[in-house]
């Protein structure tokens, strides 16, 4: 009682405790049946080919910490496998925040010298700061792959 009293007196009154952060219980945003991926013709930069995949997420959602450049990616056509491969280019660490009102993209960068192949849907496993987020994403539009593609990395806005 006597220590109560000192701190009242020695700080003219008892601190009030910070009010606890409101816990979130909405799912996040970063896992795949939680966002949308839409696949856009990007401007070309010299000998290559650009696509964007944008992700969005409604409202609703919590958001969340992505990194990199997606990993796991797979080109198809019409619901069939094109068989190009992808490797990666770019910073891997850049934290982007994702989530609603808080779109991001990364890039898809095809090599203009050789034969496209036709697709018109791509999956991929994002990547948080601590490794892979479990699922496969999936985007959807038509652009062209062919050996040599890169994958950047995750980047702010639409």
């Amino acid at each position: 009682m006597a220590a109560l009293a000192l701190a009242v007196t020695a700080g003219g009154g008892i601190a009030a405790a910070a009010p606890a952060k409101a816990e979130s219980f909405a799912p996040s945003a970063c896992r795949p049946a939680n966002h949308m991926a839409r696949i856009t013709a990007a401007p070309a930069s010299s000998g290559h080919s650009h696509y964007r995949v944008t992700l969005t997420a409604p409202r609703g959602y919590e958001s969340c910490v992505l990194a990199g450049s997606p990993t796991g990616v797979r080109f198809f056509e019409h619901g069939r496998r094109t068989g190009a491969a992808a490797g990666h280019y770019g910073d891997q660490r850049t934290k982007v925040t994702f989530g609603p009102g808080h779109p991001v993209h990364f890039d898809i960068q095809v090599p203009d010298m050789r034969c496209g192949t036709p697709s018109n849907e791509a999956s991929f496993t994002l990547r948080a700061p601590g490794g892979e987020i479990p699922g496969t994403s999936f985007a959807e539009g038509r652009f062209s792959v062919a050996s040599g593609t890169l994958i950047g990395p995750v980047q702010r806005g639409a």
